[in-house]
């Protein structure tokens, strides 16, 4: 017999809470003694999550190894009894890209291997170059003039913008209890914020600056391409042989021409430069083959249900997620293997332990987030609204909730409620049970840039982990560090057995979870 926990969310837990909220929220113990069971003693997260990262590979959007992960969930869905496993399409995407082979070393003043990764949807090189290096340091437009014919068949060095400092703090960091205070303290609203990034004093002036370099890089990657440079080096963001990796050309099907470009570490960079600028001649060994995927230009999700049992309940919906496509550098392991691989346990856990939801829920693995929220966003357009017109569709009201996991592969902590003040008190009650497991915060606070966001620009209660930070921003968060051996088995363990309680408890409710009002149309504002 189950057995049903009473928790009354009264007092201080819901002074602020609608009073329809501040109801007795039922939890059964007895379930949720069973996901716990089956989450820390049989668990298969670390097992998905090297089919995700070591077998797929990297999962850069319409790469190959995307579609090799797509294929490999939908499959592994499937098998744990889940039904109507499918690749779905979102909608147009654009080039697919794949790193066939990548090689940097400096032949002169001698030979050192180098750590470079090529630039996303970038060229190939023309065969296996050796050539010498000039440096090129562009701060202004008419800097540009001063290289006029000296850049011709030269592999380009481009400046590192600081100096390096030692690091005195730990890379990786667990939330302290005053951190986790100050979230549950924080008012509702606000601009979006992630847990476990530093905050900025002037985010505007950073984002201005960001434009004027973009802009100005562009004016100078043309001017490259003028002069006949062969390809470039460029310094990555990061230290200790660690290089943040981003794109150097878009990846639509009409983008302009670029050279060859590798991403090189800091120290690497450094040390070319400093030999350079001594005067002493450096010659450079690379090539890159790079192959581009134009014949599918689609964006897929991978989705999956397991159908609710609640003859009146069972057309509603409860939604996990997050994104299974990566950066190129290394396999996504933080980024967002762990994610997927956690709410893909969290449904294995639920079909394990033979708990009948009463909605049905529905699992839905992201594609193409890190180009832009492509993949949950345009499944909320095709299914929910779209958050230009808010012309709602008939799925928008089968919506109890979505949950979703995208800050790296700390244990969870608690959760963002999105500025959803009625559902504090609810959160508040569901995370009681996992207050041993260090998940015990409800914060009032927003969150952004991740999947959740999709969900929430239609006015539908979708709903973001709070995380331990690990070293997820200092180190492997878009890097050629993200790597499987990044992820921590416990963390992973108690994350799925949270997420389960959560979709398992959105499952079973009598209500829905409470939504906040409707936004205006985003063309209106």
């Amino acid at each position: 017999m189950n057995k049903l926990v009473l928790l009354t969310l009264a007092g201080g837990l819901a002074c602020s809470a609608p009073a329809a909220a501040q109801a007795t929220e039922k939890i059964d113990g007895a379930a949720l003694a069973k996901i716990r069971d089956e989450g820390m003693n049989r668990s298969k997260v670390m097992e998905t999550a090297f089919y995700l990262t070591d077998v797929s590979g990297p999962r850069l959007a319409n790469s190959d190894g995307l579609k090799r992960a797509n294929e490999w969930t939908k499959s592994q869905l499937t098998k744990y009894g889940l039904a109507n496993a499918n690749i779905e399409a979102w909608g147009d995407f654009g080039r697919g890209w794949d790193i066939e082979k990548s090689y940097v070393a400096m032949t002169a003043p001698y030979y050192h291997a180098l750590i470079g990764i090529p630039k996303a949807w970038t060229p190939s090189t023309a065969g296996n170059l050796r050539k010498q290096v000039a440096y090129v340091d562009v701060k202004t437009e008419a800097d540009m003039s001063k290289y006029q014919g000296k850049l011709r068949d030269k592999i380009v060095l481009l400046p590192v913008a600081a100096p390096l400092q030692p690091n005195f703090e730990a890379d990786a960091k667990r939330l302290t209890a005053e951190d986790l205070q100050k979230m549950a303290d924080a008012p509702a609203g606000g601009a979006p914020t992630a847990a476990n990034r530093p905050a900025e004093a002037n985010p505007e002036a950073r984002r201005a600056a960001m434009m004027a370099a973009r802009e100005l890089r562009q004016k100078m990657t043309a001017m490259l391409m003028t002069e006949g440079a062969a390809a470039v080096l460029s310094p990555g963001r990061g230290t200790d042989g660690t290089v943040f990796t981003t794109n150097g050309a878009p990846y639509a099907a009409d983008a302009k021409p670029v050279l060859p470009e590798l991403e090189m570490s800091s120290e690497d960079q450094l040390r070319l430069i400093r030999l350079v600028e001594a005067g002493i001649p450096v010659e450079i060994e690379m090539e890159t083959k790079t192959r581009f995927q134009t014949q599918d230009l689609k964006g897929y999700n991978v989705v999956a249900e397991i159908p609710g049992t609640d003859k009146k309940l069972k057309s509603e919906v409860v939604m996990l997620g997050g994104h299974l496509d990566s950066w190129h550098g290394a396999t996504g392991a933080t980024d967002n293997a762990a994610g997927c691989a956690v709410m893909m346990e969290a449904v294995r856990i639920l079909k394990a332990t033979g708990l009948k939801p009463r909605r049905t829920i529905r699992i839905a693995l992201w594609g193409e987030e890190e180009q832009g929220l492509h993949g949950s966003r345009n499944y909320v357009k095709n299914h929910f609204a779209d958050p230009a017109t808010m012309q709602l569709k008939p799925e928008h009201e089968k919506l109890a909730a979505y949950f979703n996991l995208d800050n790296g592969a700390g244990k969870i902590r608690g959760i963002y409620a999105q500025g959803n003040e009625a559902v504090k008190p609810i959160f508040t009650a569901w995370l009681q049970p996992f207050a041993d497991m260090g998940a015990s915060t409800v914060t009032l606070r927003n969150t952004g840039s991740t999947d959740h966001v999709a969900f929430d620009a239609v006015g539908l209660p979708g709903f973001q982990f709070i995380q331990d930070g690990l070293d997820y921003f200092s180190r492997t968060h878009h890097s050629n560090q993200d790597t499987y051996d990044r992820l921590v088995a416990d963390d992973l363990k108690q994350a799925s057995v949270v997420v389960a309680s959560f979709v398992y408890n959105a499952a079973m409710r009598d209500q829905k979870l409470p939504r906040k009002p409707l936004p205006a149309p985003a063309k209106a504002q």
